[in-house]
């Protein structure tokens, strides 16, 4: 008899149950940090102030912090920041921007994992914010693929246009008090 190895696997009803801070990708658990750092936390808000500014004359668009978006029966995750176009109070449908602050506990699961599983939802635009370089990086969601639309450092302005609404985002804005 050989060794057969079993991997757990967990779905929204287990998720459901746990204490603590988690995300579930594809069954799979995986454990966020306890709280994340100054840094992080500051960004985070900066781009959620940022987003509700440009979002105030969109009816329909919403800005959020740190909250669950249950993809399907098996995956949830909490993006940093994320705009959705359908108010809910659980977040279900695809959102049309995330932001992911990324550290260096995060950056595998943020470059690849989240990545990968943002490009298959359809999310439409993808910002990967990297504190210690004081640089975005943006995607959008084309032809089922993402494509770069920029590298943007200290002072780098991009848009977006979600739904009927447009965001201009400063990155300078970002990194100020740097």
């Amino acid at each position: 008899m050989g060794n057969i190895a079993y991997e757990e696997y967990y779905t929204v009803d287990d998720y459901n149950l746990w204490e603590g801070d988690w995300e579930l990708i594809y069954g799979m658990p995986y454990a966020m940090a306890p709280s994340p750092m100054f840094d992080h936390q500051y960004l985070s808000g900066k781009i959620f102030s940022i987003l509700e500014e440009q979002l105030d004359a969109c009816p329909r668009c919403f800005p959020a912090v740190e909250i669950d978006w249950q993809v399907s029966d098996d995956t949830v995750v909490r993006p940093d920041v994320l705009v959705v176009c359908k108010r809910e109070q659980r977040i279900t449908s695809t959102p049309e921007i995330i932001f992911e602050v990324v550290s260096g506990s995060s950056v595998k699961r943020d470059e690849q994992t989240k990545f990968t599983l943002y490009e298959k939802e359809g999310v439409k635009y993808y910002a990967l914010v990297y504190p210690e370089h004081k640089r975005v990086k943006i995607y959008q969601h084309v032809d089922f693929k993402y494509r770069k639309i920029g590298d943007f450092s200290n002072e780098g302005v991009f848009k977006l246009h979600i739904r009927e609404c447009d965001v201009q985002f400063d990155t300078g804005i970002l990194w100020k008090k740097f």
